[in-house]
């Protein structure tokens, strides 16, 4: 239930109370990123090689996008992160983006892919209207005033 333009909306929506963000392995997949953007939210995204929407110029323009790996972060990139999250975010990746949320004092959100199991403690949060849910750790989030 639900496409991935629905599911995308639903997840800009459950992340849209937190001003500044960073996506994690944005790849070539930024529509929740740039919705987050258009929404007026500071919006980085990272991922280990340069998704190639950057090169051709096609990557959204509101979304800032760094070259970083999670598991041997810049933490200056997520230094002024609400929140850290990442789509579809495997096992082995899992605990390096709560570590860099941590790191950042920010709240940590992913969405796994499939069957893979949920390996780091994580509050599920199942998105309303769409079959996908949110896993949320280091619940202490800086709101907007």
């Amino acid at each position: 239930m639900g496409t991935r333009e629905e599911v995308h909306v639903a997840l800009a929506d459950r992340l849209d109370e937190f001003d500044a963000l960073v996506e994690v392995g944005v790849g070539n997949r930024p529509a929740v990123a740039s919705a987050l953007a258009a929404r007026g939210r500071s919006v980085t995204a990272t991922d280990v090689t340069e998704p190639r929407s950057v090169a051709d110029g096609s990557f959204p323009e509101r979304v800032a996008f760094v070259r970083d790996d999670v598991t041997n972060p810049d933490l200056a990139v997520y230094a002024d992160a609400d929140v850290v999250y990442a789509l579809n975010c495997p096992p082995e990746l899992q605990r390096p983006l709560v570590d860099v949320a941590r790191a950042a004092d920010a709240v940590a959100a992913f969405t796994t892919l499939g069957a893979d199991p949920v390996v780091v403690p994580a509050t599920p949060e199942p998105l309303p209207g769409v079959r996908e849910t949110l896993y949320v750790a280091n619940a202490r989030p800086r709101r907007r005033s």
